[in-house]
């Protein structure tokens, strides 16, 4: 599995849309919530309803397991065992209930078809993420689509950002960080990126307003107006 995808254009871009995967793109929590239970079952941990998940995802695998455990049971022993039996699990059923939100197909299709490049950064595993990618995504040409490599720190760490500008050269008043978090918000901050929070996500509005979302959009169209206005870019 390659590190990322590249995509021809090694020349300066003039715009990037650079999107979070959960919560933003797809609804994934059911599988990641079925899964995180598969495990903890496995282990003979008690689980959690799926509605607590929302709560519990958002800064990798490592930290959803933490969080999933019982309080004082979440050691690094019992975190690695479930992480075998997380990823065994959801490696084979990561798009049973997994869908887009509603209107990402259209606006990553107008985006490109508007010229306007794109990529995904996301604290899931990476090759999940590329799994996700091309099941749900497969027409659309990314500049690059990167999950969380091991010896690389997990957002809000900008570190994802560095290194698709690194793949994908924009200047930094043309790019658009997209996600549902304040985990999100704060990468693009320290990314010093304009920033997108959406509403449809697992955080609630507050939490965008508190970690000073620059947007916060209710539906997908507002982004690719962002995107084509060029509201962004001074």
């Amino acid at each position: 599995m390659p590190e990322m995808f590249y995509s021809k254009n090694t020349y300066l871009m003039k715009q990037l849309v650079i999107f979070d995967l959960d919560g933003t793109l797809l609804n994934t929590i059911d599988d990641l919530g079925t899964a995180t239970n598969h495990a903890l079952g496995t282990l003979g941990f008690p689980q959690h309803p799926i509605s607590a998940y929302p709560a519990m995802v958002g800064n990798g695998v490592t930290k959803l397991l933490q969080r999933a455990l019982p309080s004082g049971l979440d050691t690094d022993d019992n975190v690695a065992k479930m992480r075998e039996s997380f990823r065994e699990y959801y490696d084979e059923h990561c798009t049973d209930n997994t869908k887009p939100y509603p209107g990402i197909p259209e606006l990553l299709e107008e985006l490109h078809a508007n010229g306007i490049n794109l990529a995904v950064a996301s604290n899931k595993y990476h090759s999940a993420v590329v799994k996700l990618i091309e099941h749900f995504f497969p027409a659309i040409d990314w500049a690059v689509v990167s999950g969380h490599k091991e010896g690389i720190p997990t957002k809000p760490d900008p570190s994802i950002v560095f290194e698709i500008l690194t793949v994908a050269p924009t200047p930094k008043n043309g790019v658009l960080y997209v996600g549902d978090s304040g985990v999100d918000m704060e990468t693009a901050r320290r990314a010093c990126i304009e920033s997108v929070g959406v509403t449809w996500g697992f955080r609630p509005v507050a939490e965008l307003k508190s970690a000073h979302a620059d947007h916060i959009v209710s539906v997908a169209p507002d982004i690719l107006d962002l995107a084509l206005n060029g509201s962004f870019m001074s």
